[in-house]
């Protein structure tokens, strides 16, 4: 059963699906912040983190109520620094499905530029079946 469970869900992502999202930078998402000294501008993990966020929220829409999206892998190229104030545009685009793994090209734009380009990998699975492990994993 689980196999088809997985070909139904494989068949719901299609390779084309997008979404995209606008975040302005504060203060708290600066290198500085994260400790690298002098350096106001948006830091790299909290791109990363927008990126992801992104994903989450393209892929939402199609999950079933037991089902939740893991980042497996991420590359990216930081590109051009984001002061704060200035709006950051994430776009994901699905490329690739294959079982529960999902493909994204991801971009990112700040108001005057593209600031990073790359690759995210997610997988879909069953949250009663990933708090199981975890809840294992703990004991």
């Amino acid at each position: 059963m689980r196999g088809l469970t997985w070909a139904l869900m494989a068949a719901k992502v299609e390779v084309g699906r997008t979404y995209q999202s606008q975040t302005r930078v504060e203060e708290w998402m600066t290198a500085e912040k994260a400790g690298n000294k002098g350096v106001d501008v948006l830091a790299t993990p909290m791109l990363m983190q927008l990126i992801e966020e992104a994903a989450v929220q393209c892929l939402l829409p199609i999950l079933s109520k037991d089902e939740v999206t893991l980042g497996s892998y991420v590359e990216l190229t930081h590109l051009a620094p984001t002061p704060v104030g200035l709006i950051v545009r994430t776009e994901v685009e699905v490329i690739g499905v294959d079982g529960r793994r999902v493909n994204f090209a991801v971009t990112a734009f700040d108001e005057r530029e593209k600031i990073a380009e790359g690759t995210h990998e997610r997988y879909i699975i069953e949250r009663s079946r990933f708090l199981k492990n975890l809840e294992e994993k703990q004991s």
